[in-house]
């Protein structure tokens, strides 16, 4: 389970990385940040298939994507100069609070 937890983590690490750099794609017209980004999203999917053979993919997947949007999301705030209002951090927390509240519902 712990191999399967590190697979997704560096899944979620890669599909963030990707996402991040899209802007960087310039509508896909930059091709070395598109191969980066496809290459990126292709890996990530390709990880939280692995994971998915240990772990059930309602849990993997909820975790992947909340996660994941997140990180993005602090990620564009940070360092791509997105707006974090109030409002946003709330809806942020609550997909957290999700995930979590289904990770441990799948633990029973």
């Amino acid at each position: 389970m712990y191999a399967a937890l590190g697979l997704l983590f560096a899944a979620i690490a890669l599909e963030v990385g990707a996402s991040a750099a899209l802007p960087r794609t310039q509508g896909f017209k930059d091709p070395l940040w598109t191969v980066f980004v496809v290459a990126g999203y292709a890996a990530s999917i390709w990880l939280l298939a692995l994971v998915v053979r240990d772990m059930p993919v309602s849990t993997a997947y909820a975790i992947w994507a909340g996660l994941g949007t997140a990180a993005v999301a602090v990620i564009g705030a940070v360092w791509l100069g997105d707006s974090l209002d109030p409002l946003k951090v709330v809806a942020l927390g609550m997909v957290i609070v999700g995930v979590v509240v289904l990770n441990l519902q799948g633990a029973h």
